[in-house]
């Protein structure tokens, strides 16, 4: 037997049948018997038989591969959607390319053209916080290509989408504030360009007016950051009423305004309640542990994958797009209580 990658003609030379029938009795083809099924495939084994996937993939007009790009792999959120993306493309047999545009929009639209080199039969995005410009999504769409987004969409683009209901999922997370007695609560806002950070950012609105609260410029700052939360909360402390509460775009922020207020010496909740959101993996670890919105990352991966898979797979290309929302779950811990 040659050395290097071993071929059907190779198995069948082996066997002494011919390559079609090897091909058939690896499909598990019902006109190739029982006996030489279990030899093909059990040389197939012997021999670490591998499908070439460039004439497979010639053959189905497909490269059974689908692109990802979002904003950090390093974020809990986007991790577990990572994880639930990979578990039901592997198991519909197509491969994950994975990119990064670590929140830079030259970055993201890079990652668009190596995805397209790559002739991915689909992509799965979460745009960056600087983008907003669309041409390179457009472009994807434009060749056939299909697109899902998932978290952070772009509006007015028709595609097939999955999100959580933001403004909802942080009307009740501020609420959860004001029903433990909270009256003066600051939000750290998202990027008002992304549609997340400005549905946050209304739900948060929508509760103090809702409790009759004033709505205070001076309360409410763009901080998404882990090093922005440092910043916003020496400016709040500086202020002649500091806030009692605390509203954060995202888990990190929230961790960064903690661990700030402590050194403060301000005790959390009794002085400061706060709230986070996503639910990463350091939020039941702090002390207090953090009060904060479950996005479900690996439900939404899963959910987008199935959405890019049937359309991939679909001979009907023209059905309508669809928008999932998850019902995301405020998991209530010591900070707020």
């Amino acid at each position: 037997m040659k050395s290097g990658q071993i071929t059907i003609k190779d198995i069948a030379r082996e066997l002494g049948i011919s390559p079609s029938t090897v091909s058939r009795a690896l499909k598990n083809h019902p006109d190739i018997s029982t006996d030489t099924k279990k030899a093909v495939n059990e040389l197939a084994k012997r021999l670490n038989y591998q499908p070439d996937a460039i004439a497979l993939s010639l053959r189905q007009n497909r490269s059974n591969t689908i692109g990802i790009i979002i904003p950090e792999i390093v974020h809990y959120f986007f991790s577990s959607v990572i994880s639930g993306i990979e578990d039901v493309a592997y198991d519909s047999g197509f491969t994950v390319i994975i990119c990064q545009s670590n929140e830079l929009y030259d970055r993201e639209h890079s990652n668009t053209k190596a995805l397209l080199s790559h002739r991915v039969d689909g992509v799965l995005v979460s745009i960056s916080k600087q983008t907003s410009d669309y041409q390179h999504l457009y472009d994807i769409k434009d060749r056939g290509i299909p697109i899902v987004f998932f978290d952070r969409i772009v509006p007015g683009f028709i595609a097939d989408q999955i999100i959580i209901d933001d403004l909802e999922a942080s009307y009740r997370a501020t609420k959860h504030l004001i029903t433990g007695g909270r009256k003066r609560i600051a939000h750290f806002a998202g990027p008002q360009r992304l549609l997340i950070g400005k549905q946050r950012k209304e739900g948060y609105i929508k509760a103090l007016k809702e409790a009759g609260l004033p709505i205070e410029e001076e309360l409410m700052q763009e901080a998404d950051t882990f090093e922005k939360a440092h910043i916003y909360v020496a400016k709040l402390l500086e202020l002649e009423n500091p806030p009692d509460g605390i509203f954060a775009v995202n888990d990190l922020t929230a961790i960064g305004a903690m661990q700030t207020l402590q050194k403060r010496g301000i005790k959390i909740p009794k002085e400061i309640a706060i709230v986070g959101f996503s639910d990463g993996r350091f939020s039941g670890i702090t002390d207090p542990t953090l009060t904060s919105v479950d996005q479900h990352g690996y439900e939404m991966g899963t959910i987008a994958t199935e959405m890019l898979l049937k359309r991939i797979l679909s001979d009907n290309k023209e059905y309508p797009y669809e928008t999932k929302v998850l019902n995301a779950e405020l998991i209530i811990r010591g900070s707020s209580t």
